[in-house]
This record gives structure tokens, sequence and C-alpha cells, in this order.
């Protein structure tokens, strides 16, 4: 079953300089259960792609549909994750309270013991009560991949998820996103890790404003 269809995508931004077309026809379509990896160069437009994805963004042409809905606002926490970049931590809350705020708010079908389990699996359960400015970039990151995945969102969209994370870490991200696929998530990541690539079901490559087969 698709999850996740992108039809006829357009993004353009306008700068001083012109405008930029940073999206030109996206077709893109990721099924229930299943892990794509999106490629491209920096400044292809991967992180733009997500945010309209996400309905953080709204294209200038083009229709998204999550589970058959098309978006006209961005969708519930059950319905669409996003791991973004800029990973949106609340700095008040601490990372158990981050990876939970999604359970507590009745947007996802998880429940708390997940918060835990995954804090542990992601190897900073130990740090559970401690604020996103007391950790590092990259326990911030994994804390952020824990409340993308705690409540098995129907899609799941993950950017760079692994970039801030070592040798040690970076393999457990990837078992929890493929996990996240096999329990029937449709995931979706941009990622530049060979190591994320080997996981995934497929590979799709946005260069030059589209999309083709990696």
């Amino acid at each position: 079953m698709t999850a996740l269809r992108a039809t006829g995508i357009r993004r353009t931004f306008r700068h001083a300089g012109g405008p930029v077309h940073v999206l030109r026809g996206v077709d893109l379509e990721v099924a229930a259960g299943e892990l794509v990896t999106l490629s491209g160069p920096s400044g292809s437009g991967k992180s733009a792609l997500l945010a309209v994805l996400a309905g953080f963004d709204r294209a200038d042409a083009g229709t998204v549909e999550v589970a058959g809905e098309v978006l006209t606002s961005a969708p519930s926490w059950k319905a669409c994750a996003l791991l973004p970049q800029a990973l949106g931590l609340a700095g008040e809350l601490t990372l158990a309270e981050n990876v939970a705020l999604p359970v507590r708010l009745g947007r996802t079908g998880g429940d708390l013991g997940r918060v835990t389990e995954l804090l542990e699996e992601l190897g900073i359960g130990e740090l559970a009560d401690r604020y996103p400015a007391e950790v590092s970039f990259g326990q911030q990151q994994r804390a952020a991949l824990a409340r993308a995945a705690v409540g098995s969102p129907v899609v799941l969209l993950a950017d760079e998820p692994t970039a801030h994370l070592d040798q040690h870490s970076g393999p457990t991200a990837v078992r929890v996103l493929r996990r996240a696929a096999d329990e029937g998530s449709a995931v979706l990541v941009a990622t530049h890790h060979d190591e994320v690539h080997r996981a995934a079901d497929r590979t799709v490559v946005l260069d030059g404003g589209r999309i083709s087969v990696g």
C-alpha cells in the first residue's frame, strides 16, 4: 500500500539574484513497510522536498498524499513525523520529555514505555533527565530520532539523521529506522551515508529538481 505519494511537486525560492527553481516536478511514492533513501548533491533540494512532504512548507504546484489523504496543512504527528536537520527539540524539556511529547499530546498511538526503550537503545538512556543544551548535538539528534519513531507514524521522514553520529551510534540509528519500516511505517531518509543506503529497500536520487532511480 502506498503510504506517501508526491505528484508534480514544484518549489521555487525567490532571491535578490532571481528565482531558484529547487523542485521541478517531483514524483515519488513510498509504500508502507518500505525504507527509501533520498540521495543527491548538497543543495539539490532534499531538505526542501522533505519540508513539503511533511506539510511544513507549501509547494508552488503538485500534491502530497499521506495514507490516501491530500495534505492541505501540516498532518498529525501520527500521520507524518519529521526528523529535521535543525532537530526542533524544546529547550525547556528534558530529552525524555521531548521524546514523550507526541505521546502525551495524544498525537500518536505510542506509549510512554517505548520512550525509555528507544532512549536506551540509542545509547542516551542515562541522559534522559538532561536538557538539550546539556548534551552534545549528536545526542540531541538521537533524541529527535526517538521522538520521530516513538509513535510508529504512517510516514517517517528523516533529514540526514546520522550526520552527527559516530561509528558506534550511527549503526544503532540505522537499525531504528530499518525497524520502523519493518513495523509498517513508510520511511524516507535524505542521507549521504552509505550505511543508511545499504539498509534501504531502494534509493532515489534528487538532482536537477527531479527524482530518478539511484
